[in-house]
């Protein structure tokens, strides 16, 4: 099945590799921050329609283009991908020993509909010291990560349990993917 993949997520990318598709990779030029008295689901909703959007053209109309977007979220507090390593230990700092929800969009272009859905996982994070927030972050695998760490990656120690999708807190519910396909007649192993 050809997908689009409006995304420049090499672990997007990597996780449909892994149910078999190989989505052609268009990367969206999207600006990707919260707008004044913008709530956490209207934020994430606004980004991956706008991202599959800014993709979608008449020449997909009958190719699924798919977007998504990651967020992580403590307190209702959104915490984006890090510009800086101070910014990424403050971010781990804040999660240190609590709980924070990560939150998926997922949007399906085609055939002129648009379709979408999210998925919400709770990570419960040990605490952390400081020493092993400075070790993980010299690793720099925090860069370019909502939250500024990979539960894949090195980071994955700090993560005492989660509920919900593991795949989601990756950055694509893969779950998620295949009812939306289903639902709207698409297979991917037929």
């Amino acid at each position: 099945m050809k997908i689009i993949l409006a995304s420049s997520s090499p672990r997007r990318r990597e996780l449909l590799k892994l149910i078999g598709l190989e989505p052609e990779i268009i990367v969206p030029a999207v600006e990707e921050e919260l707008k004044p008295a913008e709530s956490k689901e209207d934020f994430i909703k606004r980004v991956c329609l706008e991202k599959g959007r800014f993709v979608y053209k008449e020449e997909f109309y009958n190719v699924p283009v798919v977007s998504s977007d990651t967020i992580v979220c403590i307190n209702d507090t959104i915490l984006g991908k890090p510009a800086h390593r101070q910014a990424a230990f403050n971010m781990l700092k804040t999660l240190s020993g609590k709980k924070h929800e990560v939150i998926t969009g997922l949007s399906i272009l085609y055939k002129g509909e648009n379709y979408f859905d999210s998925a919400v996982t709770q990570v419960y994070f040990t605490a952390l010291s400081g020493a092993e927030i400075d070790f993980y972050l010299d690793k720099k695998e925090y860069a370019d990560k909502a939250g500024a760490y990979g539960i894949q990656g090195k980071a994955s120690v700090f993560v005492e349990r989660i509920e919900g999708c593991y795949f989601n807190v990756m950055g694509f519910p893969l779950s998620l993917f295949y009812k939306m396909l289903k639902k709207i007649g698409l297979e991917i192993y037929s």
